[in-house]
């Protein structure tokens, strides 16, 4: 721990942010597709105001993961000791492999994001 505290958050907490990368990639999903239908089916515009309104979405949600993937590192606290394998049942190997596994989270949900937003990008018309 290199000499410094750290206040061990509860582990609701700590599930509960381990969690939240995946779930702005849903609610973003959600958002992408439905919008997309809707804004479809009532023929609201041209297709490139729709595109850019997703980019918009998107936008935010990956700098929401961004900030997500940071506070995750930093609970991973993993170049303060190079220590990857989290085996001991100790508050701080718990603390760390949520924080290991927030932060892959949230890199798989990155690309998710990305991925999904894709169609709206290389999609001229609705069809």
């Amino acid at each position: 721990m290199a000499g410094r505290d750290k206040p061990d958050l509860p582990a609701h907490r700590s599930l509960f942010r381990t969690i939240l990368a995946p779930t702005v990639w849903a609610v973003h999903f959600l958002f992408v597709y439905g919008f997309s239908a809707v804004w479809c089916a009532k023929d609201w515009g041209a297709a490139g105001t729709l595109s850019w309104s997703i980019t918009a979405a998107t936008l935010l949600a990956l700098a929401l993961i961004v900030g997500l993937a940071v506070a995750m590192w930093r609970q991973w606290d993993y170049m303060d000791d190079n220590d990857y394998i989290h085996d001991l049942s100790t508050d701080e190997h718990r603390r760390e492999f949520l924080g290991h596994a927030g932060f892959m989270l949230a890199c798989l949900s990155f690309v998710a994001v990305v991925f999904s937003t894709m169609p709206a990008w290389f999609a001229g018309t609705c069809l």
